[in-house]
């Protein structure tokens, strides 16, 4: 909920996609008992009085929406989409193992973002299938023509190292910081948010370049005048299960990529040679150094593209929704689904 009120409201609206965004509004400094009372009221009210549901899929991502279930219509179907490994995370709330349990036993269908956290979890529930990150190819495939480079990165000099992502408890602020002083000819260019963690804790040196958050509009043409794209997670419990979706975005782009040993990009990108894997900062010295071959050599950019021409969100959903069918048929729903669901 968004705290900005003196008294409890539902703001809702469609979005330019079409998607009805309901938004609950509350007065700060309700306690965690009252914020559950106050949201399940809302939406009880809300769904009986100003918009009727009759079948539609509950898609839960996190599984501490699960105490607002018994404020909705009975799902048709119960999707648990698993993105991550939510209770890994910094700060993560106490609760959301029970919840997610919980919410294991309800789905009727789950979803993984990748197969390292499908194989943690496979045991877990009957109908679960894993879904690593997919790709927008056409907007992150802009990156490749000549694109205008923007201002606030048109001074920074080349080789250009770049990363997109939000700033936390996953980036590895030691080996970012220990290759740039091996290698103060290089510029890391670093966009996104800083979140849960301290600022100041992050390397400053004259070669590491923060330029703040950027929409998704403007990501090509920041990507698109780098010479190698990074991903250089730590290895710690909050990226054991990760599968990032800026592997193939960057790839995307015609950019070769250096990552830490993912689990999730070791497998296929690292096995297939699409993108270099490094351990330490050395490594990652070594695996820029053969990456900024790649960009030489067009049959690398070959074997990105063959292997990306089996990725795209579209691909995702259709798969997705032949398991949603074929779930709601065996619940004894002849009905197909509609153009028009309500998620």
């Amino acid at each position: 909920p968004v705290f900005d009120a003196t008294t409890p409201f539902i703001d809702s609206l469609i979005s330019k996609e079409g998607v009805r965004v309901i938004t609950l509004h509350m007065p700060a400094g309700l306690d965690d008992a009252a914020i559950l009372a106050e949201q399940q009221e809302l939406l009880r009210e809300f769904f009986t009085r100003s918009f009727e549901l009759k079948e539609y899929i509950a898609w839960f991502y996190t599984p501490l929406a699960i105490d607002l279930s018994d404020s909705l219509p009975p799902a048709a179907l119960t999707v648990y989409d698993c993105m991550d490994e939510l209770s890994a995370f910094k700060n993560a709330p106490a609760a959301i193992s029970e919840k997610e349990s919980v919410l294991m036993s309800t789905a009727d269908l789950v979803f993984t973002g990748g197969h390292s956290l499908y194989e943690a979890k496979r045991h877990l529930h009957e109908h679960i299938f894993p879904f690593p990150s997919s790709i927008d190819k056409s907007h992150f495939g802009k990156a490749r023509y000549d694109l205008i480079t923007p201002a606030d990165q048109q001074s920074i000099p080349h080789p250009r190292i770049g990363f997109f992502g939000v700033i936390d408890e996953r980036f590895d602020i030691v080996m970012v910081r220990d290759a740039a002083r091996l290698k103060p000819e290089w510029h890391f260019i670093i966009i996104g948010p800083i979140v849960k963690i301290d600022p100041t804790t992050l390397p400053t040196l004259p070669n590491i370049h923060y330029l703040g958050g950027k929409s998704y509009d403007e990501l090509p043409a920041y990507l698109g005048s780098w010479d190698i794209a990074m991903i250089p997670f730590a290895m710690n419990e909050s990226t054991r299960f990760i599968s990032p979706t800026k592997t193939p975005e960057y790839l995307a782009g015609g950019i070769p990529v250096v990552s830490t040993p993912i689990r999730d990009v070791v497998r296929p990108y690292g096995e297939m040679d699409l993108v270099q894997i490094a351990s330490s900062p050395n490594e990652f010295i070594t695996g820029v150094d053969k990456a900024l071959q790649n960009r030489k050599d067009a049959g690398w950019l070959t074997r990105v593209d063959n292997y990306l021409a089996g990725l795209s969100w579209d691909i995702t959903w259709k798969q997705m929704q032949t398991l949603i069918t074929a779930r709601l048929e065996n619940k004894a729903l002849t009905n197909n689904l509609n153009d028009e669901v309500y998620v």
